[in-house]
């Protein structure tokens, strides 16, 4: 098959493509490297199955030849990234969606949009089900990549509605890996940095609130599911298995084997107090559910930034880099 993956560049992005080229589809990778970066594709390059593009979504770009399959994946994704282009998250959101749907249109293809569990906001209704339309501040300090992440969901129900095209949305929770940038700024990347660079791991509040992490091997997998259906969704995609920030980071210090301690700072403004996912629909549609356990994945992560020490170290930058520890936004 032939396909277009926009973001390929970034995190999620990156590991999608790798797993369309193992399976032998031809893939065209468009990102503008804003967030994205060429380290997690340059073993891509060349091979006869990948074509990257350099390019602005948000921008009508052209795309050729026809497609089989768009992933829309394109957006800045870890807090100080949306917070430093706020225009930039809402232009790739509305203009950059509707840009990848009119591709799909065009070609007949699938588009599976990557939306987030950011739209169900600071949410009222725990663990959170596809039917819970969420708790978002419109106008808070997260509220350019919240909104632009709802607003690319109805615009992708309005072509399906509208144009027929066969459009499919998963909201993807917190998810982590290699390829992750060490200053990113999420609770993955700050624990496990603070930890090999022997700094205390910032951790805002008591850690009581919560989150459910999803291993991005596990997460690729639900994309190419939900790729292979004519399922609409939108359809959750994340670990159901919830822990706390306080015990998350306990476990980040067992794996690492650092001596680093924990300092509680407080609690920011719209830090969402709980987040998990009800997956049935997923498991239902898709058969899909995440099978790596949070300490394996851990382990896998960790090693991976103990092969990238340079980038490590750089991301000993003081509390200047930091974003609160709730704000483990889906990264793409």
């Amino acid at each position: 098959m032939k396909i277009l993956v926009t973001g390929g560049a970034g995190f999620i992005g990156s590991h999608l493509c790798d797993a369309l080229v193992a399976r032998n589809d031809q893939v065209v990778c468009l990102d503008n490297l804003s967030t994205g970066r060429m380290s997690n594709i340059a073993h891509l390059l060349g091979h006869p199955g990948f074509r990257f593009v350099e390019a602005d979504l948000a921008e009508d770009v052209e795309v050729t030849p026809a497609v089989d399959v768009v992933f829309h994946l394109a957006s800045p994704a870890s807090p100080p990234d949306y917070q430093a282009r706020p225009l930039e998250t809402l232009s790739v959101g509305s203009l950059g969606t509707k840009h990848a749907l009119r591709v799909a249109h065009r070609d007949g293809a699938r588009f599976v949009l990557a939306s987030t569990s950011e739209v169900y906001g600071d949410p009222a209704v725990h663990p959170q089900p596809e039917d819970y339309w969420g708790h978002v501040n419109p106008v808070g300090p997260r509220s350019m990549y919240d909104e632009a992440k709802r607003f690319a969901e109805a615009l992708t129900a309005a072509y399906r509605r509208t144009l027929g095209v066969n459009t499919g949305i998963v909201r993807i929770f917190n998810t982590y890996g290699p390829r992750m940038k060490a200053s990113d700024g999420r609770v993955v990347t700050n624990f496990i940095t603070q930890a090999l660079n022997g700094e205390a791991l910032t951790l805002y509040g008591e850690g009581t609130q919560t989150r459910s992490f999803c291993y991005v091997d596990d997460l690729v997998r639900g994309l190419l599911a939900m790729a292979d259906t004519a399922a609409p969704g939108p359809l959750n995609l994340g670990n159901p298995e919830e822990l706390t920030i306080e015990t998350f980071a306990r476990l980040v210090l067992e794996i690492t084997g650092s001596r680093s301690v924990v300092d509680h700072r407080p609690l920011p403004v719209d830090d969402p107090a709980r987040r998990c996912p009800v997956i049935d629909r997923a498991w239902e549609t898709l058969g899909w559910r995440p099978s790596v356990p949070a300490a394996e994945g851990l382990r896998r992560t960790v090693e991976w930034f103990r092969s990238v020490p340079g980038e490590v170290r750089a991301a000993s930058r003081g509390d200047e880099r930091l974003e609160p520890a709730g704000n483990a936004s889906s990264a793409l």
